[in-house]
């Protein structure tokens, strides 16, 4: 039996073409929109109009292509220096830095940084060079408590590893208590008045004191037992 609220075809068509004419309608004002803003990039929401387009020009640097002052040697009637005299020039500089190096390793005071200048630091580096430290021993010590204290180890390596490493940090500790200890009375004995602040200064006597001997600058001017 045909169903009574069946439709005819051809009403199924009529009511379907408004909604096709609807649809065509859209799409040619969105492709028209669409071309606008191809044709005119400002009608684009957010667009930034370039430097070009506002008639703005970017500054260029000024002798751009010209080199920075200072480096093309030059010399002080500001002629450019020639081959020789460039080599001249960098032998001397070479010279100058090695008078400086050895004047530091020396401990003249001309060439010594702030660091290691002023009588108290002389006095500090002849307390620690006029003895042996053990905090030359305490890399040495970290190295070997490093490797004999792993998992890996047995268990009686891995205590005297320990051990090993706690006696050294207590000596170490207590050495530099002395050197410091004795730092502080030559200062005040030879430089009364000095302005010098302690801390600053025991740490110098420390950090002196934890360097190897050869490797120490200004290099030794005591030798072991001599007394300051």
């Amino acid at each position: 039996m045909p169903s009574l609220f069946r439709r005819r075809s051809s009403q199924l068509v009529e009511e379907t073409e408004p909604a096709t004419e609807v649809t065509d309608e859209v799409t040619e004002e969105v492709t028209e929109e669409v071309e606008e803003a191809d044709e005119d990039p400002s009608a684009r929401r957010g667009y930034t109009p370039s430097k070009k387009e506002r008639g703005i020009s970017t500054p260029k640097r000024p002798h751009a292509h010209l080199r920075r002052p200072g480096t093309v040697p030059t010399s002080a009637s500001g002629k450019k220096l020639t081959k020789e005299e460039r080599q001249e020039l960098k032998e001397e500089r070479r010279r100058r830095r090695q008078e400086v190096t050895e004047g530091m390793k020396r401990g003249d005071e001309r060439y010594l940084t702030a660091r290691d200048k002023g009588p108290e630091r002389k006095i500090a580096r002849d307390v620690v060079d006029s003895r042996r430290t053990v905090g030359t021993w305490f890399f040495a010590g970290a190295l070997f408590v490093l490797l004999f204290s792993g998992a890996a180890m047995p268990d009686e390596v891995r205590l005297i590893a320990n051990l090993a490493w706690a006696v050294l940090a207590i000596a170490v500790i207590t050495d530099s208590w002395l050197l410091c200890r004795k730092t502080k009375r030559l200062v005040r004995q030879r430089h009364p008045d000095s302005t010098e602040r302690m801390g600053a200064l025991y740490f110098y006597v420390i950090m002196r004191a934890l360097t190897f001997r050869k490797l120490r600058i200004p290099h030794p001017g005591r030798r072991i037992g001599e007394k300051i």
